[in-house]
């Protein structure tokens, strides 16, 4: 199978996946039932993700794929971190808010034994935070800030309690202008919170 029919394929099985989860939830979502769901053979799926909790992990890591290779490529280029942050903050904002990260998260809520959770923050929060810390490195030079508390102050101004509101189904969905305009006040925030001033 070449890389477009495998990622088409995989489109289709995520997709199948996230429909399981949010009929069924996590601990009654199974391999078998994905496979059946996607018409793919259970063969492929533990061949391709060893096992359900692989499968998951993969799931979480493509919904953050865009924001890591964001940071990644600007951080790599030694791209300008304020111009960088204003360019990832509504993808990032978009991604947390989306229906695919809301909906594992709803699932992850009603897991009792915590094996999604910790995948959700293990495959995202765990991979995209370094990143954010690096990024924000140069911002921090010449400032009392620890990079590590700038980044956790860009998540805390950016997202608040917008994501638990939307998985409790508080909060409809952000339009654009809503996201934009949070993004901009954000940035604004962490300019002063760090001492830094817009250029």
């Amino acid at each position: 199978m070449d890389k477009d029919a495998r990622r088409i394929r995989q489109a289709e099985i995520f997709e199948a996946a996230y429909r399981l989860l949010d009929e069924n939830g996590y601990g009654a979502t199974s391999m078998l039932r994905i496979a059946k769901t996607a018409k793919a053979s259970n063969e492929t799926l533990y061949r391709w993700y060893g096992d359900k909790d692989g499968l998951i992990k993969e799931m979480v890591r493509a919904n953050a794929a865009e924001t890591k290779r964001m940071l990644a490529d600007a951080i790599a280029r030694g791209n300008d971190p304020w111009t960088t942050l204003q360019d990832v903050a509504p993808v990032f904002l978009r991604m947390l808010l989306g229906e695919r990260a809301i909906l594992l998260n709803q699932a992850a809520a009603a897991d009792p034994s915590g094996v999604l959770g910790a995948m959700i923050s293990a495959g995202g929060r765990n991979e995209v935070m370094p990143l954010l810390s690096r990024l924000l490195e140069r911002v921090c030079a010449g400032t009392a800030c620890n990079p590590k508390d700038a980044g956790e102050w860009f998540i805390g101004l950016l997202v608040g309690d917008l994501q638990i509101r939307r998985i409790i189904n508080e909060r409809a969905a952000l339009s654009e202008e809503e996201i934009m305009e949070r993004c901009g006040k954000s940035l604004k925030a962490l300019h002063r919170l760090i001492g830094d001033r817009p250029s």
